[in-house]
């Protein structure tokens, strides 16, 4: 887990110096401490039960800016298979042109019609986070689980993030209702 929160920080802080080399303007949302190791005299802490999945609005940080047109995150593929209790778990196929550290499709998204992003994970980036390069993988497929979908909502839009071009690739629409249609597929 240490390890895990130690990645993402460093890939948000090489995403904040991204942007303001390129001049942009950033108002980072808070970093959350990094947890502490157990010592070997003391018991590790149970871990935290994960809590409900939240629905984020997209904001302008969320909007594609001039830069965006040229991203080159695409997402290729979409399954998605309901869950007995509702929810949904979403399997995801990026391609990206990754290089490295440098340049890597950092993150999809769940946005509903709204524009909302659903989030397992209300401190995500995205609905999945990617952590690495995946230079030798292409297309790589990553999934998540937990992913509630609003009642009354047939219709999502799958989108994948670029660390340097941030959004603008290619997304794919998945119909919930439909058992597949072009570039998606629904297990009910």
């Amino acid at each position: 887990m240490f390890v895990r929160n130690a990645l993402a920080a460093m890939k948000i802080v090489a995403m904040l110096a991204g942007l303001l080399s390129a001049g942009a303007c950033v108002s980072a949302p808070p970093t959350p401490a990094l947890p502490v190791p157990p010592s070997s005299t003391q018991p590790a802490a149970a871990a935290p039960v994960s809590p409900p999945a939240r629905v984020t609005p997209a904001g302008p940080a969320d909007s594609p800016s001039p830069v965006a047109a040229a991203a080159n995150a695409d997402v290729e593929h979409v399954r998605a298979v309901r869950s007995g209790d509702g929810s949904w778990t979403f399997h995801v196929t990026v391609r990206h042109p990754d290089t490295g550290w440098e340049d890597y499709a950092d993150g999809w998204d769940v946005v509903l019609p709204d524009g909302s992003v659903v989030k397992p994970d209300p401190d995500s980036l995205f609905t999945r986070l990617l952590l690495h390069p995946h230079e030798t993988e292409q297309p790589f497929t990553r999934s998540q689980s937990g992913i509630v979908i609003p009642p009354g909502v047939t219709t999502v839009t799958v989108r994948a993030h670029d660390l340097v071009d941030g959004w603008g690739g290619r997304a794919v629409a998945v119909d919930l209702a439909a058992a597949s249609g072009p570039n998606f597929e629904v297990v009910q």
